[in-house]
């Protein structure tokens, strides 16, 4: 039986996106239809309409001559992902600290306390920092309730360059992390929305900055 044409293009876009958020489809690589078709056990078709959602949303880009890529941003491009990040993000912490109920500040903690779990193992569990980190940011932006933001960050928030960045982190680099959700959770338990927003900002800051510092190791990596 044939899979329905929109799960089969769901299927193939998770997929593919997967691939690149992992890094098994590194940055500047070349996609084409008739691998990833059969990586994703579908047609053609389905990875087409894959392709074209994933280049909307900025994770492939397209050449003159057609061929899509893995997007490989310049540091100014990367600048601007963060500044965005940054600003939304931060009013997304302003709206959550005015909605968030004690059960989810109750989560936010529990969240950051698996992070803080994969921080201080002998080696740093860089995976597991990111699961636990995805689902922090996660819950701030569901408990803003504003679809239109959330659908605005989602790209920004699970950009690659997100997870290549935790994965330059240091142990001081992901404690500081750590620390900054601390005082985040503060900021929320006192319902004070400019507090959450400033602590915010300067967590993406922070943020840009390791991706920065470390955009020549990344470079060299590659």
């Amino acid at each position: 039986m044939k899979m329905p044409m929109t799960r089969a293009a769901d299927r193939a876009y998770d997929e593919i996106r997967s691939l690149i958020l992992s890094g098994d489809a590194p940055p500047g690589s070349q996609l084409t239809e008739e691998h990833l078709a059969e990586i994703c056990g579908v047609s053609r078709t389905p990875v087409r309409d894959a392709l074209r959602r994933l280049e909307a949303e900025l994770y492939v880009v397209r050449s003159d001559s057609q061929r899509v890529f893995v997007a490989d941003w310049s540091l100014e491009e990367v600048e601007e992902i963060f500044a965005l990040r940054g600003m939304l993000e931060a009013h997304a912490a302003g709206r959550a600290a005015r909605r968030l109920t004690s059960a989810q500040i109750e989560s936010l903690r529990g969240f950051n306390a698996d992070l803080r779990d994969a921080v201080m193992r002998p080696a740093p569990d860089v995976a597991a920092f990111l699961e636990a980190n995805r689902a922090f940011h996660n819950l701030i932006i569901d408990a803003a309730q504003s679809p239109r933001l959330a659908a605005n960050l989602a790209t920004l928030v699970e950009q690659p360059i997100v997870r290549r960045t935790a994965r330059q982190y240091g142990r001081d680099q992901l404690e500081r992390s750590m620390r900054e959700h601390d005082e985040l959770i503060q900021a929320f338990a006192s319902r004070d929305n400019g507090w959450a927003g400033a602590v915010m900002t300067a967590h993406i800051r922070r943020a840009y900055h390791a991706f920065s510092e470390a955009a020549p190791r990344l470079k060299a990596a590659e």
